[in-house]
C-alpha cells in the first residue's frame, strides 16, 4: 500500500469501523441476500464514473525567488541614495547613486567586470550594446566589438543621465541582473563607500520555493500543474518550472531534498502575501474512468477488504469490492454487478 494510500485509509478508519458496526447490526452481512425494508441504510449515494486525481501534499514558502546582491566597485565615492526595500526597478532606472551619480540597471548575466571602450571585445559588449539599444540609442551595430560608433551612442546616453560623457563604460557604473529587479533588503547606509554589498534584489513575480522530499521527486516534472493553499484557506493554480538536478542531504529526521519552483499563474490571487508557508498539492496519478463512491460508503468486512451495500427496490445486499485510488473524499472501487447510476448505503 503506498504511503499517500495509507494516510487516506488512517483518516477514514473510524469511519469504517463505525460503518462495520452497522453491518454487523444487520445491515448487509456478505453473500449479496436481499435483507428486509428495515434494514435500510440511512442515507445513499449514487455510484458515479469519473476520473480520480490523487495528491501529495508538500510544503512551500511563497516569495519573489532567489535573493542576489548588488555590490559596489573598489569603493570609490560616496553612496547618496538607494532604492527603497520593495522598489521595483527596471532597465536604465537607477538602484542606486553614487557621488549623486546614478546607476543604472542594465540585464544580462555577465557582470561589468572591465572598462569597455573604443575597440574592446567580447560577449560583455555584446550584451551592453543590446540593452543601450533597448533603450532607445541607436548608431552602431549590435555584436561583439565596441567601435566608434558604441561610445558615440554611449555618450549621448550619459548626457541624458547626467554623466561625464566619457564614452566609456567603467566596472561599477552599471548593475546587472537578469532582468526587472524588487529591492530586498538595503545593505548599505547613505554616506558610506560602496566597497562591499550595498542592496538585495529578487525578482518581481511571486513563486513557490519547495524543499522536496527526494521519495516524491517523481511527482514534481516541469511544466506539471500545481494547485496551492494559501495562508488564510484560498487556492490558486501553478505550475513547475525549475527542478533542482542536485539533492541537498539530510540530517538526523531531516530528508534528503531537491530544489522545486512553481510559479503562479494569477498574481492577483497571491495579495500582499511574501515569505509566507503554503501548501502545494502535486499529482501523483490520475484514475480516468473509473467507479467512485463516497469514501463512507465502504464496509470494513469481517473477513477482511472491503464492500458496498447496493440498495435496490428497497432491498440491500453487500457487495465485495476492490479499492483503488483515495481522493477528494471519493474512492475507486470495483466489483461483481456494480455499475454507474446504483445506489450505496453511506451513514448520515
Amino acid at each position: 500500500m503506498s504511503r499517500a494510500r495509507a494516510a487516506v485509509l488512517s483518516g477514514v478508519g473510524v469511519v469504517l469501523v463505525g460503518v462495520a458496526g452497522l453491518a454487523a447490526a444487520g445491515l448487509g452481512g456478505g453473500g449479496g441476500t436481499p435483507t428486509g425494508r428495515s434494514t435500510l441504510p440511512p442515507a445513499t449515494a449514487r455510484i458515479e464514473r469519473t476520473t480520480l486525481v490523487e495528491t501529495q501534499k508538500v510544503d512551500g514558502t511563497l516569495g519573489y525567488g532567489t535573493t542576489g546582491t548588488a555590490a559596489g566597485a573598489g569603493g570609490r565615492g560616496v553612496l547618496t541614495w538607494l532604492a527603497a526595500p520593495g522598489t521595483v526597478v527596471s532597465r536604465g532606472r537607477p538602484a542606486y547613486r553614487v557621488d549623486d551619480h546614478p546607476v543604472p540597471l542594465l540585464y544580462g548575466s555577465l557582470p561589468i567586470y572591465r572598462t569597455l571602450a573604443d575597440g574592446t571585445k567580447g560577449r560583455d559588449v555584446l550584451q551592453f550594446e543590446r540593452n543601450l539599444q533597448a533603450l532607445g540609442y541607436t548608431g552602431f551595430t549590435v555584436d561583439k566589438t565596441y567601435t566608434a560608433a558604441t561610445a558615440a551612442a554611449v555618450k549621448r546616453w550619459q548626457k541624458d543621465l547626467g554623466l561625464d560623457q566619457t564614452g566609456r563604460i567603467a566596472p561599477g557604473s552599471v548593475l546587472v541582473a537578469p532582468g526587472e529587479i524588487r529591492v530586498a533588503e538595503r545593505k548599505a547606509q547613505i554616506g558610506d563607500r560602496p566597497s562591499g554589498p550595498v542592496l538585495t534584489y529578487t525578482g518581481t513575480t511571486r513563486e513557490v520555493s519547495i524543499a522536496l522530499d527526494v521519495q516524491y521527486q517523481r511527482l514534481a516534472k516541469k511544466g506539471a500543474k500545481v494547485s496551492i493553499e494559501l495562508p488564510g484557506g484560498g487556492t490558486t493554480k501553478g505550475r513547475i518550472t525549475k527542478v533542482g538536478k542536485v539533492a541537498t542531504a539530510g540530517h538526523g529526521d531531516t530528508p534528503t531534498t531537491v530544489a522545486v519552483t512553481a510559479a503562479v499563474d494569477d498574481q492577483g490571487t497571491l495579495g500582499s502575501f511574501d515569505k509566507a508557508p503554503v501548501a502545494v498539492y502535486l499529482t501523483s496519478e490520475r484514475h480516468a474512468n473509473v467507479l467512485a463512491v463516497p469514501i463512507e460508503a465502504l464496509l470494513a468486512q469481517p473477513e477482511g477488504g472491503y464492500g458496498v451495500q447496493v440498495v435496490e427496490g428497497g432491498h440491500v445486499r453487500t457487495v465485495p469490492v476492490e479499492t483503488g485510488a483515495f481522493t477528494e473524499g471519493k474512492v475507486e472501487i470495483s466489483g461483481s454487478g456494480l455499475a454507474e447510476g446504483m445506489s450505496v448505503g453511506v451513514p448520515k
